[in-house]
């Protein structure tokens, strides 16, 4: 099963870039999202960002991950 994170863009520079992963800076690439630019929410994988989101869905999809840890604790 593959996984797309959320991610907000923090620094870009060409095609590659740092998104912020809840506090956590990650350096990606941006291939497949050229248009992409500082402020906007990227779905990311493998260390491409594969789309550009809203904020809305990426604050949903944050949420459900949250979720799904706390059933995991329980």
């Amino acid at each position: 099963m593959c996984l797309a994170i959320p991610a907000k863009i923090v620094e870009k520079d060409g095609e590659k870039g740092i998104v912020d992963l809840g506090g956590v800076n990650k350096e990606i690439m941006f291939t497949f999202t050229p248009e992409a630019k500082i402020g906007d929410w990227v779905l990311m994988h493998t260390g491409f960002a594969l789309n550009i989101i809203s904020e809305e869905d990426a604050n949903e999809t944050l949420k459900l991950f949250e979720e799904m840890a706390l059933l995991e604790d329980d």
